[in-house]
């Protein structure tokens, strides 16, 4: 477009860059000063941003040609002087001219997603309307300029599940109820459109891969519907029976869940504990629950977040010893108790399924002065020798049951037999004592006390009662006073 103004200052505006099958010498601008007279006296002269290189000018015209692309999103105007000079004497005709040329804006650009792919995630069973991510695509075309850099956004693939907003590129939720546990991941393919989305545009398009977050909407469950397992009956305490596992469908802490009896007849003989990774119980149990621990509370009115199976635990018979019906047996006996006294019938029995028959006897080290015997078949203990409360007053004794059948299965229980006191003892005196008296002591002078011992109970608490002995009951020389039995 040509330009044919004799100013000072040229506003010029260039629209080279929008013809196809550009020519670098298409005129930007045709000048001549007022002092040319087409006689070929006067040359041009160009100077200023980009000539030489971008522009030139025909000196002989004044023409200037533009000499390469112009492209307004490099350089949006240049600012040119151009002056007119005498050819011979190269002297200035007139002062130098003042060119801006403005480069108008076309739609050259098409809008970018600078920062795409882009991912995103939602959680799963989100309304309608829920936003996943706000997208901006970028055009380089002049916003100030009809619509080269109005941007229009529109969805190409990804529907129904989402949309777009067309003027701020805000990509939301278009279906309910999507479920993770069905589909985890969605490509979403978004157009950006310059020209306000009409005809003629130009377009860019991104990838948003969206993925569904989890939430806690699926209850656990358990894999079988019964578990049959066994444990033998000598099992210490804290052996495991067995494990059990309920799947989720949910993940991470939505999957975590915790295992509980909740009924059946072994409730108060086993337990059952959660396993760190919150998947497996180990149980020994006869009726359990898995349930969900991390519930969300506006999913609960889809229903209970648990599970129930049945644990059959079956109690296997193992070959134990005998069983005493007491752990411990005190018997008390007097002393003075004749020999074959029966003490006490102690009983044991074979707990296990085959019930032999049970063997007593007693264990030789706890009763090395044989005192006791004990009948092989009915288990009743006697005594076999006379028992003295003051030379042993319990006997600690072992009784032994035994299988008949199998000798290896021997129990053991602990016997305290305590011996009664009697009055079988005499008080005793020291048999000879020296008393010393003085010729001229008087009557009813202290020279001599005596006391008496008894080994009987109750120690240190009898009465006794002294007298002078028969044959010294006359003598007129001494007397014996019972001082209250001491």
């Amino acid at each position: 477009q040509d330009h044919c103004c004799i100013e000072k200052n040229y506003d010029l505006i260039s629209h080279t860059q929008s013809f196809k099958g550009w020519n670098p010498q298409l005129k930007v601008f045709s000048g001549f000063s007022n002092m040319d007279k087409g006689d070929g006296s006067i040359k041009y002269i160009l100077t200023g941003e980009g000539a030489g290189s971008t522009f030139t000018i025909d000196d002989s015209t004044g023409d200037i040609h533009a000499l390469q692309r112009l492209d307004r999103e490099v350089k949006s105007q240049y600012i040119l002087r151009a002056q007119a000079r005498n050819r011979l004497t190269d002297r200035p005709l007139e002062p130098e001219s003042e060119f801006i040329v403005k480069i108008q804006d076309i739609n050259d650009n098409e809008p970018r997603f600078l920062d795409g792919p882009y991912q995103a995630s939602v959680p799963e069973m989100s309304n309608i309307g829920t936003s996943v991510i706000q997208l901006t695509a970028t055009d380089a075309d002049d916003p100030t300029y009809g619509n080269s850099a109005r941007v229009v956004y529109s969805i190409l693939e990804g529907q129904p599940y989402f949309s777009v907003d067309a003027k701020t590129g805000v990509v939301r939720v278009s279906l309910a109820d999507m479920d993770r546990e069905t589909r985890e991941n969605y490509t979403v393919v978004i157009q950006a459109k310059d020209m306000g989305g009409q005809l003629g545009g130009l377009a860019g398009t991104t990838t948003v891969n969206i993925t569904l977050g989890d939430i806690n909407d699926n209850p656990p469950m358990f894999d079988q519907r019964l578990y049959q397992m066994s444990i033998p009956e000598s099992a210490p305490v804290g052996s495991v029976v067995g494990r059990i596992w309920a799947k989720d469908r949910d993940i991470g802490v939505n999957a975590e869940m915790r295992y509980s009896i909740i009924d059946g007849d072994g409730r108060d003989t086993f337990d059952i504990s959660t396993d760190p990774t919150n998947l497996f119980g180990s149980i020994t149990v006869k009726k359990v629950e898995g349930a969900n621990i991390n519930l969300d509370p506006t999913l609960r009115h889809r229903g209970p977040f648990k599970d129930v199976t049945i644990v059959h635990v079956s109690v296997e018979d193992v070959d134990e010893p005998p069983l005493f019906d007491l752990e411990a047996y005190i018997i008390e006996l007097p002393e003075d108790a004749e020999i074959g006294t029966v003490l006490k019938t102690v009983s044991a029995r074979d707990p296990d399924a085959a019930n032999n028959t049970v063997r007593y006897s007693i264990e030789r080290s706890s009763d090395p002065d044989k005192f006791f015997y004990i009948d092989i078949t009915s288990g009743s203990l006697m005594t076999v020798r006379s028992l003295d409360r003051e030379e042993l007053g319990w006997h600690n004794i072992t009784v032994l049951a035994m299988e008949m059948n199998d000798r290896t299965k021997v129990s053991s229980v602990p016997v305290a037999v305590r011996v009664l006191d009697v009055n079988d003892n005499p008080p005793s005196l020291m048999h000879y004592l020296e008393a010393y008296v003085c010729e001229n002591a008087k009557a009813g002078q202290l020279i001599q006390t005596v006391t008496a011992v008894d080994p009987d109970e109750p120690l240190g608490g009898q009465h006794f009662y002294y007298s002078l002995a028969p044959e010294a009951a006359n003598n007129p020389n001494f007397t014996l006073r019972d001082n209250q039995g001491e």
